[in-house]
């Protein structure tokens, strides 16, 4: 294999958004783990799970650099392949419908059950892209991406039980609190190019009072993954409550440092907040259905 083979396979892996990609596969895999399929279908249903997510959000992933080329250039994004021509957007956009039919193709072998919840959870992210992310309804296209994850989960058990309300709600709340998240390292970008988030929105308003935009931006994210905290902390059926305490105790602590930090360190407190929420979630031992 060539040099500029490997260089343009790592720059497509780059392009599709790995962390995210890998973020999403291994909380749906940690909750379809929580909810007893490893016992109840066994490990190769569980890594079809995981083949059909990830194939889902690599098409997200790819998408979102298809479209926002043009924008990324304008603003001088040097880690976007595709604004830098690294990559051509032609085959950028085959990968991300060639992933897209990869995902149903794998979520039918599964079953009909998960093929029908896979498809909110990539339909939010192909909306998000191809439009919503510039207005003030970003954050509901989160929500329908991330909302529906326990339910995708649960899909590959037998009789494909629905996810209670609380593990639904839980989910909305730490896919709403991973979109402002997500936004907190773009803020100049997307003020440089435009784009009207849910986010921006907000800041804009809280900044009539004083507040900076990221300050305004950190505060809700966290107050919107701590609220995820809370509810996976008081989920019924919690069976390893010592677990779930030390994590809500954590997710305040972790709270507490970026409400008191500046720079990158808010930044990566939110993401371990939503980290702690995962394992909470995965391995609290609360009903999820």
């Amino acid at each position: 294999m060539s040099s500029s083979t490997v260089a343009r396979a790592l720059a497509l892996a780059r392009a599709s958004h790995p962390g995210p990609c890998f973020a999403v596969t291994t909380i749906s895999v940690l909750i379809a783990v929580a909810a007893g399929a490893l016992d109840a279908v066994g490990i190769g249903v569980l890594v079809g799970l995981a083949a059909t997510v990830l194939a889902g959000q690599l098409s997200i992933g790819w998408s979102n650099d298809w479209v926002d080329t043009g924008r990324d250039a304008a603003a001088g994004r040097t880690d976007k392949p595709l604004a830098t021509g690294t990559l051509p957007r032609g085959p950028v956009l085959a990968a991300a419908l060639v992933a897209l039919v990869l995902a149903f193709g794998l979520a039918l072998l599964l079953g009909p059950a998960t093929a029908a919840w896979l498809a909110p959870v990539v339909g939010g992210g192909w909306v998000y892209n191809l439009g919503l992310k510039a207005t003030g309804l970003s954050g509901l296209a989160y929500v329908i991406g991330f909302a529906p994850l326990p339910g995708l989960a649960t899909s590959v058990l037998p009789d494909h039980p629905v996810p209670r309300p609380w593990a639904i709600a839980a989910a909305s709340l730490l896919g709403l609190g991973a979109h402002f998240v997500n936004v907190l390292p773009d803020l100049a970008h997307d003020r440089a190019v435009g784009v009207r988030g849910l986010p921006h929105l907000v800041a804009a308003a809280v900044g009539r009072a004083g507040v900076s935009d990221e300050q305004t931006v950190r505060t809700a994210a966290v107050t919107l993954l701590l609220s995820a905290s809370v509810l996976i902390a008081f989920a019924p059926g919690t069976t390893r409550r010592w677990l779930v305490v030390v994590g809500l105790a954590v997710a305040v602590l972790l709270a507490a440092v970026a409400a008191r930090t500046r720079g990158r360190t808010p930044f990566r407190c939110a993401l371990a907040i939503a980290g702690v929420n995962v394992l909470m979630f995965a391995l609290g031992g609360a009903d999820l259905t």
